[in-house]
């Protein structure tokens, strides 16, 4: 399953916000800062706890918009 997400990353938390009906997308706050990857890495980590199924991304990997797949 295909979801969308909108990262804010260098939060004081990891945490899910909620859904944006604007963009059609979650809303995700991440503690790690957007540099080398350590961003996407603690996104797939968390939401990987937070939805109990592996998570990879699948596009956006530069990009506080990104597309992750729910295996």
């Amino acid at each position: 399953m295909r979801v969308k997400i909108i990262v804010k990353a260098n939060s004081n938390e990891n945490k899910v916000l909620g859904f944006d009906e604007n963009y059609q997308a979650y809303r995700v706050k991440i503690k790690a800062k957007p540099k080398d990857g350590e961003a996407n890495k603690e996104i797939e980590k968390f939401l990987s706890k937070t939805f109990k199924k592996k998570v990879k991304i699948v596009s956006g990997f530069k990009s506080n918009k990104k597309v992750i797949d729910l295996l």
